[in-house]
């Protein structure tokens, strides 16, 4: 496409496949008996995200527990205790706490793109964590017999080799998930919290070459878990200026349910380097109404005012389903949705001319 177009990641899940997930969490199932659906639903995930003209897609995430662990899923050395991370609807998502080192991640995200690769006939991007995110597994009080700088040395080792085995599985992109960027800033006014993110993560980007860094990317949002966020109300101009630091050559930036996106669009034209592609949200996953060819089309033509078009594309604000049991969005309504960015964005090429 003139102007290319990318999803962030997930979509919902089956019914079935969500209520056989709470069973096998619960005790209720074993594995073997949840496998099948897995497959099953990433069959049809890939199937039917194909059917929109998606020129790039992904699994739908469809066997990950969610966007942030699956690396630790099923880890002996973590407690349920750790982190809570609070929504503007009341509900809390908590993250688990590292009780003994050494860290180590449990599951590979080329897992996943290894078995999505075998139904696909188009270009896979594969979304990782970021190191950022799962730095908060390690508790403030400290681990015994695990400092905190050995814990970040293994966290920035494993962080890189997930990238990179994705890339070595031929990831079309691998998406690095760092909703957490603008909840930094909430939790941290001084901003101090967000800039050891950037670097911690900037440590694992280092360690790819410049021509590896184009096929890396970045994605940044509020969060969308349940139809709610957790820093919309965040402004985003105290984070878009330390994104653009991030040393990858995509950026995925929620935008279509920003309230002012012009000003927004500002601050990106005033920060992005000329290296740097830029996919703005196009796709609110939030909204239960699907949004029209045209309203996506005026959203990108808005956007090209701004980011010059050899650095423009278009993606969704966020994923639809990024925790295993989000049920808050169809997937009738997120494959509608796809469809209309890919249609829309089509529909500015034709009028920008490219």
């Amino acid at each position: 496409m003139p102007i290319p177009t990318e999803p962030i990641g997930s979509i919902p899940r089956p019914p079935e496949l969500v209520e056989a997930m709470r069973q096998l969490a619960s005790g209720r199932s074993s594995p073997d008996r949840v496998r099948p659906l897995y497959e099953q639903a990433v069959r049809d995930t890939i199937q039917r995200f194909e059917a929109t003209g998606s020129p790039v897609i992904t699994d739908g995430e469809q066997s990950k527990p969610s966007f942030v662990s699956y690396p630790i899923h099923g880890l002996e050395t973590l407690a349920p205790d750790g982190v809570t991370i609070a929504f503007a609807d009341g509900h809390v998502r908590q993250l688990p706490r590292l009780t003994a080192g050494p860290f180590r991640y449990r599951t590979y995200a080329d897992s996943f793109l290894e078995e999505a690769k075998k139904h696909a006939r188009v270009p896979i991007k594969q979304a990782v964590i970021s190191a950022s995110a799962l730095s908060l597994l390690y508790p403030q009080g400290g681990v015994p017999g695990y400092t905190r700088e050995v814990f970040l040395d293994d966290l920035v080792r494993e962080a890189q080799r997930d990238i990179r085995r994705c890339l070595t599985q031929g990831a079309h992109i691998v998406q690095i998930d760092f909703t957490e960027g603008r909840l930094a800033v909430k939790l941290d006014p001084t901003k101090q919290l967000l800039k050891a993110f950037v670097g911690l993560n900037n440590r694992v980007l280092e360690r790819f070459t410049r021509a590896e860094r184009t096929r890396i990317g970045v994605h940044t949002c509020p969060g969308g878990d349940k139809d709610s966020t957790h820093s919309a109300d965040v402004d985003y101009g105290q984070l878009l200026p330390s994104l653009f630091e991030l040393k990858v050559g995509n950026f995925y930036i929620q935008l279509a349910s920003e309230k002012d996106r012009g000003r927004v669009l500002a601050i990106i034209k005033e920060h992005a380097k000329p290296d740097q592609k830029i996919f703005v949200g196009v796709i609110d996953p939030i909204n239960p109404i699907i949004e029209t060819p045209e309203e996506v089309r005026d959203r990108v033509l808005e956007a090209a005012e701004f980011i010059p078009l050899p650095q423009l594309g278009t993606t969704d604000d966020c994923g639809f389903a990024p925790f295993g049991d989000d049920t808050s969005t169809s997937r009738d309504m997120a494959f509608g949705k796809i469809k209309a960015r890919v249609a829309g964005t089509k529909l500015a090429a034709q009028v920008l001319g490219v």
